[in-house]
């Protein structure tokens, strides 16, 4: 069952070259969650198409089954190159082993990303503080986890 799935789903998302595949998981009782997410983000009737394509091409009589289509939800944590892509300019909370970013998703290449933000230092002559600008360069093996943080204006 699962190769037919995930045949459907590869000619859906054919149909849509935006969108593309973060998670196909199947349980043994037959609940098929197929999770999307899209370079221009994803809308209901994405979801609807993917399911349609999914569910209209498997006979419930051979064999039962739930279908859920989601996007990836703005709390969910990137897991593909092609989504930092998308997520260029907005602010990511990174983890990579040993310490915690947030800034300004500046680049994305096939290696990793560049992160800037500012930051209030100690002036390095004098009493009081300076804001600096600082840079990370972090490989894409290096990262534990992202997410995209929110910010309201």
């Amino acid at each position: 069952m699962r190769e037919k799935i995930a045949e459907l789903l590869q000619h859906a998302l054919d149909e849509n070259p935006s969108l593309f595949l973060i998670d196909l998981t199947i349980t043994e009782n037959n609940q098929i969650r197929v999770t999307i997410d899209g370079d221009e983000g994803v809308k209901v009737e994405d979801c609807i198409a993917i399911s349609r394509a999914i569910e209209h091409n498997l006979d419930r009589d051979n064999e039962d089954f739930s279908l859920e289509v989601l996007s990836a939800g703005v709390s969910e944590p990137l897991t593909l190159k092609r989504q930092y892509k998308k997520n260029l300019g907005r602010k990511l909370s990174l983890k990579t082993g040993n310490e915690k970013l947030e800034g300004k998703l500046t680049q994305v290449d096939d290696e990793g990303i560049t992160l800037r933000w500012k930051t209030r230092e100690p002036k390095p002559v004098g009493k009081g503080k300076v804001t600096v600008e600082k840079v990370a360069t972090v490989p894409f093996q290096d990262i534990v986890e992202a997410k995209v943080m929110i910010t309201f204006n």
